[in-house]
């Protein structure tokens, strides 16, 4: 059965081949003897998935047939509410109910819940559409929920990350590791799950993290060759006291016992800017500081006095800003147009804000379909409007347009205050240390760890109009004070402030004045006569305006203390050109207060960083900053009120 005979011997028949005996959704496999049909696929029910050549003399033999099953009605299915199941051959689909819409997550929401991209992208419930550049738009989940923005989990800590993995691919849709305490950067020394900040041994060796001279390396015995409370195993200078761990050039081996601290293969001794790579070591002003260095590159000045730290030099600042931008008249390659960034993307000198062709290519910014990528052709294979060469990259820097924090300007595509540099507030105050700030995170996560004197941290990259936003969080409970951040930092004379009070206090130093200081949070204009000292301080303690020193654009009417352990995620809009600044704070998802539109026009843009004065352990994490100019609609309908009102108030 299942063979034939050839004369002398039996031969295996392929019934697979001679009676085509399986339904044409399955595979036949020629068996010795018979055959075997593969199963039917999902979706479908049939018999008969084997057999013998016998078998078809068999008045009972079916050949196999594979039938649709009817998931809707035998009830397989599962629609989520507000659909229909619809039958289809070999599965089934929901179809969502008029008025609703599915977001890729089965589920069908109500379309009036929901915030869809013209793409036809639908968000999740807790998510919204946010324009990325001209053409693209992305689905962006709201504050207290993290994910892709077409699925959106609950992120208690507000640190971007989801306090349970969610279904979705990205980096970001899975669990977060310390869902309670903010960790943008989810560190995981031991590799245990639990997040270094959130883990009491975070390295796994039995020392507490309080105890561990080496809290993020395993190291049990605990030496200390050095004596400078770093343990050898994670010591960058094992036998050189260093308790800062300075390493400029991250090569692992700590500052003070590198013999080339910036790798730049010249020796310390003879390199005339020995915490910059410079092997050209070009020197235009003969100051011995070298120009890549250099805070005044065209005047000697080799005591590289910065008396404002506004990082130029005092011999070459004049003190003349003619468009308040931060930048001196005689440095600044716009100066009478604001332009804190400096931006000059041809680099012939004119910055990119007062430069007719900013790419230097002959075609003028306004008939360039490619302004700042030079293409003198103006190809455009598909005739958008959008050069070839910056159909996806505006700016031309390498990085899309859909991942670049400012798409228009080369010189910034993502948030990093690695590079911070710090402003002591009260640097001969006496009664408390200067802050010690600690960045994670690649340089989106700030933590300041002492009860310090007045002090600021800043980045590197100056703006014009900006979003700020960032998470702000107190990791102790022991103490009520200030924390906050500072955008359009342009000196240690010049810069806006927001600065959060948990409790009423008058500041222990009476003199020069007695500072009072009260629950809330404010927003205050620092343009100081005196600059960093007691005044200052005490200016910054006190509630109110201090003449000469500071005044108060707004404060919180409600006078919300902060709460320790408490993520609070703020969001700022400062719009120099117009003189908008607004300031949004969510504890949690729950909007706890906005200043509606603040307008101040005394500085025209600069840096951003973070504030603190006389509380510790604060955490600043999951900080985002990008270039812009746009105004959104909420902000936009409020600005249009208040013109309409002074137009009014003026007739």
């Amino acid at each position: 059965m299942g063979h034939e005979v050839n004369g002398t011997s039996c031969q295996d028949m392929n019934e697979c081949l001679l009676y085509d005996p399986c339904d044409e959704l399955t595979t036949c496999t020629n068996l010795s003897p018979g055959f075997q049909c593969s199963p039917c696929p999902v979706g479908f029910d049939g018999i008969h998935g084997h057999g013998y050549f016998a078998d078809y003399y068999s008045v009972d033999y079916r050949r196999q047939t594979c039938l649709d099953v009817d998931e809707c009605r035998t009830g397989f299915f599962r629609c989520p509410e507000h659909s229909t199941c619809i039958n289809e051959i070999g599965s089934y689909r929901c179809q969502c109910h008029e008025g609703y819409v599915t977001n890729g997550t089965y589920s069908c929401l109500d379309r009036s819940s929901v915030s869809m991209c013209p793409d036809g992208s639908v968000c999740d419930r807790n998510a919204v559409c946010l324009r990325m550049d001209n053409v693209r738009h992305k689905c962006h989940c709201n504050v207290g929920w993290a994910g892709n923005g077409l699925i959106c989990g609950r992120d208690t800590d507000v640190d971007g990350w989801p306090d349970q993995a969610i279904g979705c691919p990205e980096l970001h849709c899975q669990r977060d590791n310390c869902p309670r305490l903010p960790n943008s950067g989810q560190e995981d020394a031991d590799l245990d799950g639990y997040g270094d900040g959130c883990d009491d041994d975070a390295d796994g060796d039995n020392v507490q993290n309080s105890q561990d001279n080496c809290w993020l390396a395993y190291n049990t015995e605990q030496l200390d060759s050095d004596g400078d409370k770093v343990g050898d195993v994670c010591d960058n200078c094992v036998l050189k006291y260093n308790p800062r761990q300075l390493d400029t050039d991250e090569d692992g081996l700590g500052d003070e016992c590198d013999g080339d601290i910036d790798n730049d293969s010249i020796p310390n001794e003879l390199d005339n800017c020995p915490l910059l790579p410079n092997p050209s070591q070009s020197d235009v002003d003969n100051d011995g500081v070298g120009d890549g260095c250099d805070n005044c590159p065209n005047l000697p000045n080799p005591d590289q006095k910065d008396r404002d730290m506004d990082f130029v030099g005092d011999a070459c600042h004049r003190d003349i800003d003619g468009d308040d931008d931060g930048v001196p008249n005689s440095l600044d390659n716009c100066p009478m147009v604001s332009n804190s960034n400096q931006l000059d993307t041809d680099g012939d000198g004119t910055g990119d804000e007062c430069d007719d062709d900013m790419d230097g290519d002959g075609i003028p910014n306004y008939k360039d379909n490619c302004p700042l990528a030079k293409n003198p052709k103006q190809e455009d294979y598909n005739r958008n409007g959008k050069g070839d060469s910056c159909e996806d990259d505006e700016d031309v820097d390498g990085v899309p347009n859909a991942m670049d924090n400012c798409p228009n300007n080369s010189m910034i595509h993502h948030t990093d205050f690695r590079t911070l540099q710090t402003i002591p507030l009260d640097p001969k105050g006496l009664s408390q240390a200067d802050p010690n700030w600690v960045v994670h995170a690649n340089g989106t996560e700030i933590v300041q760890t002492l009860n310090s004197d007045p002090g600021l941290a800043v980045g590197k990259d100056a703006f014009g109009g900006v979003d700020f936003d960032g998470t702000f969080y107190i990791n102790d409970d022991t103490d009520d004070d200030y924390a906050g951040f500072v955008f359009s930092y342009q000196s240690s004379y010049k810069y806006y402030v927001v600065q959060w009070k948990k409790g009423t206090q008058t500041y222990w130093e009476p003199r020069p004045f007695t500072a009072s200081a009260a629950p809330g949070i404010q927003i205050k204009l620092v343009n100081s006569t005196e600059g960093p000292g007691p005044m200052m301080r005490n200016s910054l303690w006190h509630e109110g305006n201090t003449d000469g020193e500071a005044r108060l654009l707004w404060k919180d009417p409600k006078n919300i203390a902060w709460k320790e352990r408490t993520s609070y995620r703020w969001s700022l809009v400062h719009r120099p050109a117009i003189g908008l600044i607004r300031l949004q704070m969510h504890e949690g998802n729950r909007l706890i207060f906005d200043s509606g539109n603040v307008f101040d026009s005394t500085l025209k843009g600069g840096r951003l960083g973070v504030f603190c004065f006389s509380q510790r352990m604060i955490i600043w994490s999951n900080l985002q900053y990008k270039c812009n100019n746009r105004v959104k609609p909420l902000i936009y309908n409020d600005l249009s009120d208040y013109l309409k009102t002074k137009v009014e108030l003026q007739d």
